[in-house]
């Protein structure tokens, strides 16, 4: 992979404008997606409650690998103050050589940090989706770690052979320090990996520093997957990932737990764009198949998707995965 210059990190950020879109008179100037403020940084801002320093971390390595070049999203998606005139929201992307869209968007407020962070490979790559979800309020911490997987690692017995086998060590050291966190549907389970970390834990200075040693672990490990990769050639395999990854991006945009805390944040409107164009961003040039295309059984009987998060109703209590990471929850339904 190409090499970028040694410029720092806060060359890559760009003056943000708002999108025409949303300044209309009728918006609050605190409810569009505002320009960042001439020289402000917010990536060097690290605390023991912060996760800018897992963004900073980030962005550092994949500078270490590869040419990092801002995304055009990120004129559009900058920062923004929630309706409570308190809560800042920070948006990141940017885009590589073999990487379609990194990109992150940080909470920070008196009542709660969140961090949202992925990193998707273009179609042309079978890689691993990274994925890093941390959100902390009060006393309370809920991670999801993951490189998950474009596709099935049960049924696709060669990718998991080649992505995940060798990765099992690390995966098993991380998730006896980071526990698996209680019920997780088997909807969801079908996007996580046998590595990933699923896990709640009461704030304390030794859990978030594990945390972040195992995200800086874990996105090495994918930075050195990308490095490693080799380019698919074949038409019909580009299209199996370019729909595998759509696929993916589909349930995230419609099921992704982070929807309530934006809708409470920033109100309905603004929090589907952001879901749909910003966080998870390629659904409308990756394939046209919809929601109800790709997980029919969540069809209602007035044609319109459920809202519930499961329709199975199965969950896991315990990790489905043994140490080698096959998976021991048989009666997960396809």
């Amino acid at each position: 992979m190409e090499h970028s210059s040694s410029s720092s990190v806060s060359s890559l950020s760009l003056k943000l404008k708002p999108p025409p879109s949303l300044m209309t008179s009728n918006l609050n100037a605190n409810s569009y997606w505002r320009k960042r403020k001439k020289g402000r940084n917010c990536l060097l801002q690290a605390s023991a409650i912060s996760y800018q320093k897992f963004i900073h971390f980030a962005l550092i390595e994949t500078k270490r690998h590869s040419l990092l070049l801002p995304s055009p999203l990120q004129e559009r998606y900058g920062s923004m103050i929630a309706l409570d005139g308190k809560t800042r929201l920070e948006m990141l992307s940017f885009e590589a050589p073999r990487i379609r869209l990194l990109r992150s968007i940080s909470i920070e407020g008196e009542a709660m940090q969140v961090l949202d962070f992925a990193a998707f490979p273009k179609p042309e790559f079978d890689l691993p989706i990274f994925c890093g979800n941390f959100f902390t309020a009060a006393n309370t911490n809920i991670v999801v770690l993951d490189l998950n997987p474009l596709h099935d690692v049960s049924s696709r017995r060669g990718y998991k052979e080649r992505y995940y086998d060798s990765l099992m060590p690390l995966g098993l050291k991380y998730t006896e320090l980071l526990p698996w966190g209680g019920k997780l549907t088997s909807e969801s389970i079908k996007f996580f990996s046998p590595i990933v970390i699923w896990t709640k834990f009461s704030s304390s200075k030794s859990k978030h520093e594990v945390l972040y040693s195992a995200f800086m672990e874990y996105y090495k490990t994918w930075m050195e997957l990308t490095e490693q990769a080799v380019e698919d050639t074949d038409p019909s395999q580009i299209r199996c990932n370019r729909e595998a990854q759509h696929r993916y991006l589909t349930w995230r945009a419609e099921k992704d737990p982070g929807h309530g805390v934006l809708k409470r944040l920033i109100g309905e409107k603004l929090a589907k764009d952001l879901l749909r164009n910003f966080l998870f961003s390629g659904i409308d040039e990756l394939g046209s198949k919809t929601f109800l295309d790709y997980f029919p059984e969540y069809r209602s009987e007035d044609g319109a998707i459920n809202e519930r998060r499961s329709i199975i109703g199965k969950s896991f209590e315990t990790r489905p995965w043994d140490a080698k990471g096959e998976f021991v929850g048989n009666d997960l339904r396809k």
